[in-house]
């Protein structure tokens, strides 16, 4: 076994999860009740993930665990189905506590859990800012089991007296990377410091930087860190991934060229900052796009209502600050589009995690301005790869040069002569009038897709 900072490390394989020397390939040999196999059979969970069986053993068992999968990989029954089991229905008062970053992850993990708690007399509560105080008093006067929040209205609680956490058993930091950073870091100590005893710790996230496990090894005790990623360093590999080089100016129309081949499935684009997306919003919606906007001015109501209809496909498209690029758990994503080049590969990894989510696949598009180059040149060391460039309008002039290609690596750029780009396209039978044709996007088993003039009759028809 390796050691690093002086920490225990397993290393679970993609197709080797262990518990005490053998193989679990189903969740009835992790020892769960009948009521909660049949709970899980009816949400349509039938094998456990990598991350599932590797991380729900331990935890079961009382152990401090830390988790890394990638995003999509199903970390949230991971750590949901074990503190359930530990969490006695008789027993008034938070005995699991899931601190998340963002409200839309708090909503995210809430509708996980209450679906599991649902035949075993539990109760669940989500606590975080934007919602109305005396709401939530009443709701913890009703001394629930589990708490589901983020750090600060969590400690506004327990300042208050409102909520005590002196009987808890389990406290889980989901995104712990996040969790842990110098944003929610002393809030999250302070939280510890509430505390009467040590309860048992899981932190999970899509990316452990190393400072990560120097928390894990002053915080947990004899803690299972197990990773089901390991060498895989990028995103999921159910995403397609393509840069797109866009001359100075022409990223909207480079965007909404993509729009325009997109498949029936919904689509988030990626802005960095607030009023990037407001005013990407305006410009599509004045362009005739059926789009929505979230960021993190808007009030908790209208982001609830904007998520709800995302969901729905109504709007199909969002645009939105990384605010979504955590806990938007919507299979129906089909394509993530950076209209904004990210900040580094781990923004990268979490934004195109919210595509090819649970082994389905997604495609996922960068566009890059000739200024935001050497970004993504240290996007791309960190990642350790390269990912595929595709040429919008015409090639750069001397006055515009491409991003530089470094030393010591193969140029996978394709070399383009016309001034759009050559898409990869994938073989398809039009599910309405059954001609063979190619499409743009990855198609998925599950959705009927067509060719382009069915696609247009049934726009117009739509609309």
């Amino acid at each position: 076994m390796a050691l690093f900072l002086g920490v225990p490390i397993r290393h679970v394989a993609r197709d080797a999860p262990c518990m005490k020397g053998h193989s679990v390939t189903t969740f009835a040999e992790m020892g769960l009740d009948h009521q909660l196999l049949e709970t899980l059979r009816r949400m349509d969970v039938t094998e456990p993930t990598p991350i599932q069986a590797a991380a729900i053993p331990p935890m079961m068992e009382g152990r401090d665990v830390a988790g890394q999968a990638r995003t999509g990989s199903g970390k949230t029954l991971a750590f949901s189905i074990p503190l359930i089991t530990r969490c006695d229905p008789a027993q008034d008062g938070a005995q699991a506590l899931i601190l998340v970053p963002t409200r839309e992850l708090a909503g995210q993990v809430a509708r996980v859990v209450d679906k599991l708690i649902e035949p075993t007399g539990l109760r669940a509560a989500q606590i975080y800012g934007g919602r109305d105080m005396s709401d939530q008093i009443q709701l913890l006067n009703t001394s629930p089991q589990i708490i589901i929040g983020t750090p600060g209205r969590i400690l506004d609680h327990l300042y208050r007296g409102i909520l005590s956490l002196r009987d808890l058993r389990v406290l889980v930091l989901d995104e712990a990377d996040e969790m842990l950073d110098a944003g929610f870091g002393p809030d999250v100590d302070r939280i510890l410091d509430c505390m009467l005893h040590a309860p048992q710790m899981a932190l999970f996230s899509a990316t452990m930087p190393e400072w990560v496990h120097a928390i894990i090894q002053k915080r947990l005790r004899d803690p299972e860190i197990i990773n089901v990623e390991e060498g895989k360093r990028g995103p999921t590999d159910t995403v397609e991934h393509t840069v797109i080089e866009v001359p100075s100016g022409r990223k909207l129309d480079a965007l909404r060229m993509l729009l325009d081949e997109r498949g029936a499935g919904n689509v988030v684009i990626f802005a960095r900052t607030k009023l990037g997306v407001e005013k990407l919003e305006r410009q599509l919606r004045d362009a005739g796009y059926d789009v929505a906007a979230l960021q993190g001015n808007m009030t908790q109501g209208n982001r609830e209502r904007v998520l709800r209809g995302f969901r729905r496909g109504r709007p199909p498209i969002l645009v939105a600050t990384n605010v979504a690029a955590r806990g938007l758990d919507i299979l129906s994503i089909e394509q993530v589009i950076n209209f904004d080049v990210p900040e580094s590969a781990e923004s990268l990894t979490h934004r195109l995690g919210r595509t090819g989510r649970m082994g389905r696949h997604g495609s996922a598009v960068t566009l890059l301005a000739p200024a935001e180059g050497r970004k993504w040149q240290a996007i791309e060391r960190e990642l350790g790869q390269k990912i595929d460039r595709e040429r919008f309008g015409p090639e750069p002039s001397r006055e515009e040069p491409a991003p530089r290609q470094e030393s010591g690596g193969e140029d996978r750029r394709p070399r383009h002569r016309s001034g759009s780009p050559q898409r990869v396209k994938h073989p398809i039978t039009c599910a309405s009038c059954g001609r063979q044709t190619t499409v743009n996007f990855v198609p998925r088993g599950d959705r009927p897709v067509y060719c382009a003039s069915c696609h247009r009759e049934r726009k117009e028809s739509a609309a």
